[in-house]
């Protein structure tokens, strides 16, 4: 039996692939190898502003996603239960930080939480307090763009929990939180966990809003992709050190998302 010759559609789907694969792969690869080949980038490494970037980044993004998830959770189960007046209107909003660019985020948290925002101006005439430039506008910033991302995950996976399951347990005597928490949330698990994942990931790399809102400020506000641009532009880790936070950031979000990404794929199980 003579094995069967591959075609020539089945040769060139393999070549695009194959040159798709490199596109993405060859930019880390040449971030590794510069990393390894350019003992100032390896020093930079070492470097206490490399380490207090990354805390910063750790801190700021989780106190991000536990917001995102804190408040998203019941929109997502709201636009995903009830008809809610001018839910579309609400439902469009919450896309607009996904395709705004960054810096539009960044002008438009200004003009709602700046000094002379329209919030933000009476809250600091009221308690002396001004959140712009602060570590807490970084989170701020974070979560105005990463949370659509988990909303939008965590109302799919509600809309695929049937609905009558949840009435037969209101039947049963459990009341609507009990419900929600051992019915719902479980059978939704797995798009939760996805979206929890997405968010934390778009929050890591943020960068836009966050300069924009909350400044460049070392060991304040300038988490690992600020920290990038500042050494790009002539910071005092230079180009070596654009490379030793880009391999860092590079190695964090590998590690979140195969982390995360294995916890959602169990839950999914």
């Amino acid at each position: 039996m003579t094995a069967r010759r591959p075609s020539g559609t089945s040769v060139a789907v393999a070549l695009l692939a194959l040159v798709f694969a490199l596109f993405f792969l060859l930019p880390f690869a040449g971030l590794v190898w510069r990393a390894v080949d350019d003992p100032r980038a390896r020093e930079a490494l070492g470097d206490p502003a490399v380490g207090t970037a990354l805390r910063l980044s750790l801190l700021t993004t989780a106190g991000s996603v536990t917001l995102s998830v804190l408040f998203g959770t019941p929109v997502a189960y709201l636009l995903a239960r009830r008809r809610l007046p001018g839910g579309a209107v609400l439902d469009a909003f919450l896309d607009l930080p996904i395709v705004l660019p960054p810096t539009v985020a960044g002008v438009a948290l200004l003009t709602a939480f700046g000094r002379r925002g329209l919030l933000g101006e009476p809250v600091e005439a009221w308690t002396g307090f001004a959140l712009p430039f602060t570590t807490l506008a970084v989170v701020v910033a974070q979560t105005f763009v990463a949370a659509p991302l988990y909303v939008r995950a965590a109302r799919a996976g509600f809309e695929g929990v049937d609905p009558g399951l949840e009435a037969v347990a209101r039947t049963l005597g459990a009341t609507r939180a009990q419900v929600f928490r051992r019915i719902t949330v479980p059978l939704a698990r797995g798009p939760l966990l996805a979206g929890l994942v997405l968010c934390w990931a778009r929050a890591l790399g943020e960068l836009g809003a966050t300069l924009i809102f909350a400044g460049s400020l070392p060991g304040r506000t300038q988490t690992l992709p600020l920290a990038v641009i500042a050494a790009f532009e002539g910071g005092p880790l230079g180009l070596p050190g654009a490379v030793a936070l880009s391999l860092v950031l590079l190695a964090v979000a590998l590690a979140l998302l195969v982390g995360l990404r294995a916890v959602a794929k169990r839950g999914l199980a």
